[in-house]
């Protein structure tokens, strides 16, 4: 960083700072791409599945689809891989492997 990138850094008050961690907006997962970000990678085991939609509501990003009553696939352009929806899953239908990129 170039001393006057520096200067000015230092000299910044917390008010300009920008915000962060902060959600602005309902609904902006769908907007941002963020499956390249996964380490770990959740797996739908479609014959273990009940369709009894717990994990729907706990994914942070909407990348369970649902279609006439039933879950599909993740949607692996939104699912960062957080694995919330593993917990949650009472009937081991779905798996959290590595991600192999």
């Amino acid at each position: 960083m170039n001393r006057q990138a520096k200067d000015i850094n230092e000299q910044s008050t917390w008010q300009e700072m920008t915000i962060g961690a902060e959600i602005i907006e309902p609904a902006t997962s769908k907007l941002v791409n963020t499956g390249e970000w996964r380490i770990m990678r959740p797996v739908f085991v479609e014959n273990k599945c009940k369709h009894c939609m717990l994990c729907i509501p706990y994914c942070p990003d909407s990348s369970i689809p649902v279609k006439d009553g039933k879950r599909l696939d993740f949607d692996y352009m939104h699912c960062k891989g957080c694995g919330i929806c593993v917990k949650v899953c009472p009937f081991d239908a779905i798996d959290f492997v590595k991600e192999v990129k």
